[in-house]
């Protein structure tokens, strides 16, 4: 696992447990670092895991009870002093979904890390009010990140 230092209080480790799909980790670590930044959030550790299918599925039926595959797991494990999470997103589905959006996969991917990183922040999708405005926030991540969404 490597792990970087991004501004004096922001830790973030990136994990690679998949095969599938090479990662940009600069990429992946702005989008935590920018979603951190914009919600105000001056010190955290993060943990990032990009896994295959059987991960994901075995971690979604463990925590969950959701059968298969899913895009983005998202954990908070503390934010009395500083935000503590961990966010799982999935190589195997983002190469299967992207085709669909008309994008790469790194970019579906990407997407996800956005979406975890935004539930670890406090932002929900349970409404469609809710999901309309985390979807908002995703495609102004997304946009400030370079990449426009289809």
């Amino acid at each position: 696992m490597k792990q970087t230092k991004t501004r004096a209080a922001i830790m973030v480790q990136i994990a690679d447990r998949q095969n599938c799909l090479p990662l940009d980790r600069r990429l992946l670590r702005r989008a935590v670092t920018r979603v951190l930044r914009d919600a105000k959030v001056r010190k955290a550790s993060i943990s990032l895991a990009v896994v295959d299918d059987d991960t994901i599925a075995r971690l979604n039926w463990q925590y969950l009870r959701h059968r298969g595959p899913a895009d983005v797991l998202s954990f908070l494990l503390d934010d009395r002093d500083g935000l503590e999470g961990e966010v799982i997103v999935g190589a195997e589905t983002a190469l299967r979904a992207a085709p669909r959006y008309g994008w790469p996969p790194h970019d579906e991917l990407l997407l996800y890390v956005i979406h975890g990183m935004l539930h670890l922040v406090g932002y929900d999708d349970r409404t469609t009010q809710q999901r309309a405005e985390m979807q908002e926030r995703e495609r102004e991540v997304l946009h400030e990140l370079g990449i426009e969404r289809k």
